[in-house]
């Protein structure tokens, strides 16, 4: 049942697709030049802010804007130079939508870019050409494989000051994208730039004749994003349940939430975890219509066909197609809080829409980030540490691998007492260690 009478939605009425995705490469790099370059030549920088922009470039005695402060808003990133916050930008092209996070690239900023990156579908990670691949950019490939972020783009940047020269772009791609294959890194779309000049970043390069490749931009535009990307596995996070009781729908019963992953069809037989009961799909409602179909991302209320105890955490997946339902998590972390995480903490654990209480049962190794190597660590981690931590919860949660599915095999680790973030963390994955290929260096599942 459906509080519209309004006919399905057409494929043709969905709007533009919208991609996430993030930046990273080591200081001086040009990253936030690249994004202001990026916002400024895709007409995405209203007047004002250009003028902003422009005024501060002047009072810091340069003769034209520094891009780089369309980014850089922190008073502290425009003293230093470099970015510490991540900075999110919203904008768009006749193609698609765009939320952009410029992340920092200092070591001692890396849960900052775990936090701009978590949600990315495609990440654009930068090389001074002068530089090649450094030991920052290693690190920021690691992490974007950690991330399981799907889409990775080298833009070699500064090719004005290498004359243009091929061989060394040829060189710089050939490297990384070896390094990336043992990451398991899929794809990587190397593109050779000059955010100050503007080559290949919007528009294509005038000097650079021997590339034919997509510019950042045309790249962007192109890549396959959100349904479009497709996802193995179905599921729907209850956030809110819907009972208005008006006297034209007076048993109307729908479960609100966002889809976190592939896509239900009225019909369809569904599971709810964690009790495990079954039903069908009655309706769908998506923006007060009904439609057949609904897509990952896409805020819907379903109705069942039967009348089921539903609340708020539950999750609705396809019959069949479920995950584990588990109370021992074994999962890969980043640490965001200054303060320590240590074994035998007593912790809030949201997953979904649900938040259980959990306590810290075990802290086995930490990820080196200098040769990605794992070190035993004395049950504890610090501020930017990566790490295995081993979780209890107090109540069953239905769990996926990180690997399976990014929403649903995701959680953050919470201070009880004041509401702190603690740790943001990957269920099941695995973490790389040097000199070995991705799929031998698994240390830990779900634990089933």
């Amino acid at each position: 049942m459906s509080l519209s009478t309004q006919q399905p939605a057409t494929a043709a009425q969905e709007p533009a697709t919208l991609l996430r995705f993030a930046t990273a490469g080591s200081v001086d790099d040009g990253k936030s030049t690249l994004v202001g370059r990026l916002l400024h030549d895709s007409k995405s920088v209203l007047a004002d802010q250009l003028e902003a922009v422009e005024r501060a470039s002047a009072a810091r005695g340069q003769h034209g804007p520094d891009l780089a402060l369309l980014t850089d808003g922190l008073r502290a990133e425009r003293e230093q130079g470099i970015t510490i916050d991540v900075a999110y930008r919203y904008f768009a092209t006749p193609r698609r939508r765009f939320v952009l996070a410029d992340t920092p690239g200092h070591v001692e900023y890396t849960r900052n870019m775990v936090t701009g990156a978590s949600t990315a579908e495609l990440t654009v990670i930068l090389v001074d050409a002068r530089n090649g691949v450094v030991e920052q950019t290693r690190r920021h490939a690691a992490i974007a494989a950690l991330l399981r972020v799907p889409h990775v783009v080298l833009a070699v940047n500064k090719m004005d000051l290498v004359g243009y020269a091929e061989h060394v772009f040829a060189a710089i791609a050939e490297e990384f994208t070896a390094y990336a294959t043992e990451l398991g890194i899929a794809e990587v779309t190397a593109i050779p730039v000059s955010a100050l000049a503007g080559d290949n970043v919007v528009e294509p390069s005038a000097t650079m004749g021997w590339y034919g490749g997509p510019t950042v931009l045309e790249h962007l535009e192109r890549v396959p994003a959100g349904h479009e990307a497709g996802d193995r596995h179905a599921r729907l996070p209850v956030q809110y349940v819907i009972r208005p009781q008006t006297p034209e729908h007076p048993d109307y019963r729908g479960y609100a939430g966002q889809i976190a992953a592939g896509s239900f069809r009225v019909g369809e037989p569904v599971t709810v975890l964690p009790s495990g009961r079954t039903s069908r799909i009655a309706g769908i409602d998506l923006l007060g219509r009904p439609v057949e179909v609904a897509r990952s991302t896409q805020s819907v209320t379903v109705l069942l066909e039967d009348d089921l105890d539903v609340s708020r955490g539950d999750l609705i997946v396809p019959s069949g197609d479920a995950p584990p339902t588990t109370q021992d998590i074994e999962a890969t972390v980043c640490h965001v809080a200054d303060r320590p995480l240590t074994v035998g903490r007593r912790v809030l654990l949201k997953h979904g829409t649900r938040t259980v209480k959990a306590v810290v049962r075990n802290i086995p190794s930490r990820l080196a980030l200098d040769d990605l190597s794992l070190r035993p660590v004395p049950g504890e981690l610090v501020a930017n540490d990566i790490g295995r931590v081993a979780v209890r919860t107090a109540e069953p949660l239905p769990v996926d691998a990180y690997a399976d599915s990014r929403r649903t095999g995701s959680f953050l680790l919470i201070d009880p007492d004041d509401g702190t973030t603690l740790a943001a963390g990957m269920a099941g994955e695995w973490f790389l260690t040097a000199g070995e290929q991705h799929a031998s260096a698994a240390v830990g599942t779900v634990s089933r």
